[in-house]
């Protein structure tokens, strides 16, 4: 859906503390590869396919089960604390007879409220001829259900000055409302509502097509933003992790109503959903109102079962060799990623390479920075950063520039990453990537939607809760021994190299 600007969606590989709001849906998940403060695991990120994508995603972690109860408003729910923080409110968490996992956090100083409804599905989760299917959904979903029109949807949520949107990612999708405090109940009716009784109906999908197929269209169009994809694509090749989220023309054309309409509730089930809210609110309200709003639909008249276990690291994907893939395109600038496999989201070192992504492109006094653009001006733009899914990951490292810079500015990158991998970084630069690592953390929180994110994804992708305190002794642990032995492994392995600019298919070959 995500008719919002991308502004603050899927931040900027920089970035370290995402906010829930509408990245492109054809990017590649490289802000869910950075700290991922809001997600409450520093260092982390995101990404299987059911078995009629042909990769099978692997058994998935045990999760904690709910009781053996009769589902409906009226069954035995368990709720139990997962932390009471200093620097914010008390977290609870409620599993639901059906599976289905709710946690708030409370912050009563706080005066609005951030909703969400995080769906376990995501692109990685479309058999090759649905690619976009997800992100196809989340279209429709806003588009009326049995009580509401479309314009219900967003008016009664307007009116009182609050804010929908979604997105999708490669392993989830995220609903949510901004709403005053005082209207929670509203945001939560209008969202479950949405999300749970959606009618898909014919017209709506043919309209929703072509919008999307606009949506693509103009991603084409932002070779800053192509070439992320364009690197998932060589690091993964046919792989689900290496298509495209949004899905592309000729698989977005000839997909029915039909086919969505039984992804949808094959695929929304109560155990891969996690609600989750923080603000000005209270626990036990919110579980009832989420139980009563969800009654008489799919969702909630769904038998008795068990949260769904987080997806297995174990699981094995097979990476690319190193290779080099250039899209030609007149572009003024040529766009350079330049990266290779690296952490799965569960990886303890994780911690580690958060800081070697700070000392490497996270800022202004990075090494990247400081030798591409202020030393010799051969880019405006130059960043690395890390993108972690269950049972893989990788880093790289983008780059702006003149095409006629496009060798020099690689040279450097390569040579200050073999540098790095050689000789390590330097006490100094290890507190400065631990400060900018706990910062990001701390600053991320400081408003209620980036608090329903932490509860939202670190629920969904890790089936547990780090508190704050928590995430920042784990930084503080980092050694220097630690950081120049992820240097040592990562950066010395063979990289591939995405392009976007005026150059011909066979340039820069490795």
């Amino acid at each position: 859906m995500s008719p919002a600007p991308v502004t603050g969606g899927e931040p900027t590989p920089q970035s370290t503390g995402p906010a829930p709001a509408a990245p492109r849906a054809g990017r590649a998940d490289t802000a869910s590869g950075q700290a991922d403060a809001a997600s409450g695991q520093a260092g982390v990120a995101d990404g299987p396919t059911d078995a009629a994508s042909g990769q099978a995603s692997g058994r998935r972690r045990a999760a904690p089960a709910a009781p053996a109860a009769r589902s409906g408003s009226g069954a035995r729910a368990v709720t139990r604390v997962l932390d009471s923080d200093p620097l914010g409110g008390t977290v609870r968490r409620t599993v639901l007879p059906n599976g289905m996992r709710i946690l708030t956090e409370a912050v009563p100083a706080m005066r609005s409220v951030t909703f969400g409804i995080w769906v376990g599905v995501g692109s990685r989760d479309e058999a090759p001829q649905l690619g976009g299917a997800s992100h196809f959904l989340e279209h429709l979903l806003f588009k009326g259900t049995r009580k509401r029109s479309a314009l219900d949807i967003s008016a009664q949520i307007e009116a009182v000055g609050g804010e929908t949107n979604a997105y999708t990612a490669k392993e989830y999708t995220c609903y949510y409302a901004r709403v005053l405090d005082a209207d929670l109940p509203l945001a939560i009716d209008v969202m479950c509502d949405a999300v749970a009784d959606s009618v898909l109906a014919e017209a709506d999908v043919e309209t929703e097509r072509g919008v999307i197929l606009e949506e693509i269209a103009m991603h084409a169009d932002e070779p800053g933003d192509e070439v992320h994809d364009l690197h998932m694509e060589v690091l993964y090749g046919d792989h689900p992790l290496g298509r495209l989220i949004s899905g592309t023309a000729e698989t977005i054309t000839p997909m029915t109503r039909k086919q969505i309409n039984s992804f949808y509730r094959r695929r929304y089930t109560p155990p891969v959903i996690v609600v989750a809210a923080a603000g000005n609110l209270d626990h036990a309200t919110v579980v009832k109102q989420v139980r009563e709003a969800f009654a008489g639909t799919p969702l909630g008249d769904a038998p008795a079962a068990s949260p769904e276990p987080t997806r297995s690291p174990h699981a094995k994907v097979k990476h690319r060799p190193a290779a080099t893939l250039v899209r030609p395109d007149d572009t003024e600038q040529a766009h350079l990623v330049l990266g290779g496999p690296a952490l799965h989201r569960h990886d303890e070192r994780r911690f580690a390479l958060g800081v070697l992504n700070n000392v490497l492109g996270g800022g202004m006094s990075s090494r990247l920075f400081q030798q591409v653009r202020e030393k010799r001006g051969l880019a405006y733009s130059v960043y690395s950063y890390t993108s972690q899914y269950a049972e893989t990951g990788s880093f790289a490292v983008y780059a702006g520039c003149a095409p006629a810079k496009a060798d020099e500015v690689l040279a450097l990158i390569r040579q200050e990453l073999a540098d790095t991998a050689a000789h390590g970084i330097t006490a100094e630069e290890l507190r400065r990537g631990k400060g900018m690592l706990k910062g990001s953390l701390v600053l991320g929180l400081e408003d209620t939607g980036s608090r329903m994110s932490r509860l939202g994804k670190g629920e969904l992708m890790h089936g547990d809760l780090m508190s704050v305190d928590e995430l920042l002794r784990r930084i503080e642990s980092v050694t220097l021994d630690e950081v120049n032995h992820i240097a040592a492994t990562i950066l010395t392995a063979p990289m591939s190299l995405a392009v976007v600019g005026p150059f011909d298919e066979t340039a820069f070959q490795l």
